[in-house]
């Protein structure tokens, strides 16, 4: 059971790690509030405990219900690719219009994006510069965050289920060989990091190894560097996105941001 618990709400609640988000948040305790653009697929997809708010993040009037009250905010977004669901319009502007949506409340967030976030170019580079620039988002807007970047989902073996945290996102081979990780095992790691006080202001890179699994995450949480305030970046993060190069409408979205932490 959860220690605090708290009501959450889930962003990105029926994909494949919003709903064991979900189904972990609701085993420890907490009261889940999951966000659905479809509310009857919310009721087959999600258990019945989880509260259904239908909204959609691409249509930021929807929102406002949704984080009404939350006490912390799971991001597990993921774009499709398409036109109306690109990494531009949901990994970054649906993760921006949930922030701005909170108009002054100050709930706990955890965002997840993925490993390799900080390389440039390659096969899914666009999509990670988009999962990048959500992350500076959530930096800047001075919130009580953390930012898991989990490795390839669902590869690792049965015994693989020793977690290790990294930082400096120095793997970017842009396949498996940067790591791998269960969804089960992300969606136990966001959850964890919502009350865990050593967890606030961290990011990191999640991956599993041979070995058990742990059955305390803080050791983990509390051996992380933390992040340096006002740092759009992580804090062993290679400088290689200059804010100067960056499209003026990502400049704008950050100072709105910058603006709401003050």
């Amino acid at each position: 059971m959860a220690t605090q618990p708290l009501t959450v709400l889930v962003v990105g609640a029926t994909g494949s790690i919003g709903r064991l988000v979900v189904a972990e948040a609701i085993a420890r305790g907490h009261t889940v509030r999951a966000l659905v653009r479809d509310h009857a697929k919310g009721t087959q997809v999600l258990p019945a405990d989880a509260e259904l708010v239908v909204g959609d993040v691409t249509r930021p009037e929807t929102l406002p219900e949704a984080v009404a009250g939350a006490d912390a905010i799971v991001l597990a977004l993921g774009s499709f690719g398409t036109g109306d669901s690109s990494p531009e319009t949901v990994d970054y502007a649906g993760v921006r219009n949930v922030l701005t949506a909170l108009d002054g409340q100050r709930p706990r967030v955890a965002l997840m994006t993925s490993i390799g976030v900080t390389g440039r170019g390659g096969a899914y580079g666009h999509l990670l510069e988009w999962k990048r620039r959500s992350e500076r988002l959530v930096r800047a807007g001075g919130l009580t965050y953390t930012i898991v970047r989990p490795g390839w989902f669902d590869m690792n073996g049965p015994d693989e289920q020793r977690l290790v945290f990294l930082q400096g996102d120095r793997r970017r081979s842009g396949g498996p060989a940067d790591g791998v990780v269960a969804r089960a095992q992300i969606a136990r790691v966001l959850v964890a990091a919502l009350t865990a006080p050593e967890a606030a202001g961290r990011t990191f890179e999640l991956v599993a190894q041979q070995g058990g699994a742990p059955g305390d995450l803080a050791p983990l949480f509390a051996a992380l560097a933390p992040d340096i305030p006002g740092h759009l970046d992580a804090v062993r993060d290679e400088a290689n996105m200059p804010l100067d190069a960056e499209p003026q409408r990502v400049r704008d979205d950050l100072d709105a941001q910058t603006r709401t932490a003050f």
